[in-house]
C-alpha cells in the first residue's frame, strides 16, 4: 500500500518536474532552432553556406573570449596616457601575423586546394592549444604568453583567409557574393556580441577561465570544420589557373576556353609576356576595390588613434574623456554591424558601385565633419566610416571571389589582408604624429579618402559599365 501510495505521489512530481524542464529547456531550443532556421535560409542550408556561417560563429566567439582575457596585460593594453612611442610599437607587433601570413601562409595555403576543411580545423585546434598555454602564461607571467599571442593573431587571419576563399564554394542559387559575405560575418559579429558578456562573466572567475572557454570553444570547431560539405575540398567545375605555364607562355587568367585555348585578350597577354594571374592582372575591378578599401583602413586606423588622444586630451563638448570615446566607439561599432547587415540584403547589385558609393558617402561626411566639427558630426563620421569600411570590404571580397583564379585566390586574400593592415597601421601613425586639432585632423581624414577616390572611383564605375566577365562563381 506504502508503495502504491508513493508512485501515486510521485505521478504529479514526476510530471511538475517536466513541465518545469521543458519551461526552462524551451527558450534556449526555440533559440537555437530559431538561429538555425534563419542561418540555412534561402538554400544556404542546401548549399553548405549554412555550415561555414555557424563555423565564422563559433570562431567569432573563440576569438573575442581570447581578447576578454589578454584586455589587461602589457600585451594588448595600450592607455592613451602612455608616450606615443609605445603606441606606435602596439603597431608595430599588430603588423606581424600579416607580414608572415603573405609570403608564406597564403601560398601554402593556395597548395592546399583539397584540404581547406582540414586546414580551417587546423587553425581552430591550433588556436585551441595556444589558449591552454595562455592560460598558464596569464598565472605564472611568463614569456610564452607573447609568441602564443601572435600565433593565435596569425592562426586566426589564416583562418579567415580560407574562409574567404570557400565562401565561393559554397554559394547558393541566386545569392550573391556580397550578401553571401555579409551572411558570414554578421553571424561572426552577433556570436561575438552573446560571447563577450560570456567571457566577461568568466574572467570575474579568474583571469585564465576565459581562455579555458576559448579552449572548448575552439575544439568544437575543430569538429565543425569537418562537416563542411565535401565539395569545400573539390575543385569539380571550376576553372584553373595554371601557375607555371610551358615555354615562358603566361598562365591564362579566367575566361580560357575549356579545350585549353585561349581567346584573343589570352593570346594578346602571351605576347606581351605578363605574369601570372595576380592582384594586377585579373582586371582593374580587383585592384582599384583593394585602393578604395586602402583609404577606409587607413581611415578607421587614424581616426582610432587620432580620437583616442584628441578626446582624452579635448573631451567633447559637455562630455567627460571615457563619455567621448564612449560615444565614438559605440558609432562605429553600430556602423560596422549595419555595414554588414545592409550587405547581406544586396542581391545583384555590383560591387564596383557598391565600393565607389560609400567612399563618396564617407568622403562627404568627413568634409561636413572638418568644416562643422562638433560632437555630432564626429559620431556621424565615426559610424559612416564603420558602416562604409564593413560594406565596402565585403564588395571586394567579392571581387576576388570572382575575379582571381582559383589556385591563386587564397594568396590574394593574404596579400590584400597584408595591404590593408599596412593601410591601417600608416593611418593610425599619422593619428599618432599629428597635432590634438579637432579640424586639422578631421581635415587630414577627408584628404585620405580623397586620395583614394581619385585612385580607385574612376576605375570602378569603368568596370562597372563594361560588366564582369564572371559574374557569379558557383
Amino acid at each position: 500500500m506504502t508503495s502504491a501510495r508513493s508512485h501515486k505521489d510521485s505521478g504529479p512530481l514526476r510530471r511538475t518536474g517536466r513541465t518545469i524542464g521543458h519551461a526552462l529547456h524551451t527558450p534556449f531550443t526555440g533559440t537555437a532552432r530559431g538561429i538555425r532556421k534563419a542561418t540555412y535560409a534561402h538554400g544556404a542550408g542546401e548549399s553548405g553556406l549554412g555550415k561555414l556561417i555557424e563555423l565564422h560563429a563559433v570562431n567569432g566567439a573563440g576569438d573575442v573570449m581570447i581578447t576578454i582575457a589578454l584586455a589587461s596585460t602589457v600585451f594588448f593594453s595600450v592607455p592613451t596616457d602612455e608616450a606615443r612611442g609605445r603606441v606606435a610599437l602596439y603597431l608595430a607587433i599588430t603588423m606581424a601575423p600579416f607580414t608572415l601570413l603573405a609570403p608564406v601562409i597564403g601560398p601554402l595555403l593556395d597548395r592546399l586546394p583539397h584540404g581547406r576543411r582540414a586546414a580551417m580545423a587546423g587553425a581552430m585546434l591550433a588556436r585551441a592549444v595556444l589558449a591552454l598555454t595562455m592560460s598558464g602564461a596569464i598565472a605564472t607571467g611568463g614569456l610564452e604568453l607573447y609568441p602564443a599571442a601572435l600565433g593565435v593573431l596569425v592562426c586566426s587571419k589564416a583562418y579567415g583567409v580560407v574562409r574567404s576563399a570557400v565562401v565561393p564554394r559554397l554559394l547558393p542559387p541566386r545569392f550573391s557574393l556580397v550578401k553571401a559575405n555579409s551572411r558570414v560575418t554578421l553571424a561572426g559579429l552577433l556570436a561575438t556580441g552573446i560571447a563577450a558578456p560570456i567571457g566577461a562573466g568568466l574572467h570575474t572567475i579568474g583571469s585564465a577561465w576565459p581562455l579555458y572557454g576559448a579552449c572548448a570553444i575552439f575544439i568544437g570547431g575543430t569538429v565543425l570544420a569537418f562537416t563542411l560539405p565535401h565539395k569545400v575540398d573539390s575543385s569539380k567545375g571550376e576553372r584553373k589557373a595554371q601557375l607555371v605555364p610551358p615555354h615562358g607562355v603566361t598562365a591564362p587568367r579566367p575566361g580560357t576556353k575549356g579545350n585549353g585555348k585561349t581567346d584573343g585578350r589570352a593570346r594578346g597577354r602571351e605576347k606581351r609576356g605578363e605574369k601570372r594571374p595576380g592582384l594586377r592582372s585579373v582586371g582593374p575591378s580587383v585592384l582599384n576595390g583593394l585602393q578604395a578599401n586602402t583609404a577606409h583602413r587607413a581611415l578607421s586606423g587614424f581616426l582610432i588613434f587620432f580620437l583616442a588622444f584628441l578626446l582624452r586630451e579635448h573631451p567633447l563638448a559637455g562630455q567627460s574623456a571615457a563619455v567621448s570615446l564612449g560615444i565614438v566607439g559605440v558609432a562605429a561599432g553600430v556602423g560596422n554591424a549595419l555595414g554588414t547587415a545592409v550587405g547581406s540584403w544586396f542581391r545583384a547589385r555590383g560591387p564596383e558601385v557598391i565600393v565607389a558609393s560609400v567612399l563618396a558617402l564617407a568622403l562627404g561626411v568627413a568634409v561636413l565633419t572638418a568644416l562643422f566639427f562638433s560632437t555630432v558630426m564626429v559620431a556621424a563620421l565615426s559610424a559612416t566610416a564603420g558602416f562604409t569600411q564593413a560594406l565596402s570590404k565585403l564588395s571586394l571580397d567579392a571581387m576576388i571571389q570572382r575575379d582571381v583564379p582559383e589556385e591563386v585566390r587564397t594568396s590574394a586574400f593574404a596579400r590584400s589582408e597584408t595591404v590593408l593592415q599596412m593601410a591601417w597601421v600608416v593611418g593610425g601613425g599619422i593619428g599618432i604624429a599629428l597635432p590634438l586639432n579637432g579640424v586639422l585632423g578631421m581635415s587630414v581624414a577627408a584628404g585620405i579618402l580623397t586620395l583614394g577616390a581619385a585612385t580607385s572611383v574612376r576605375g570602378l564605375l569603368s568596370a562597372a559599365r563594361r560588366g564582369s566577365p564572371h559574374p557569379r562563381v558557383a
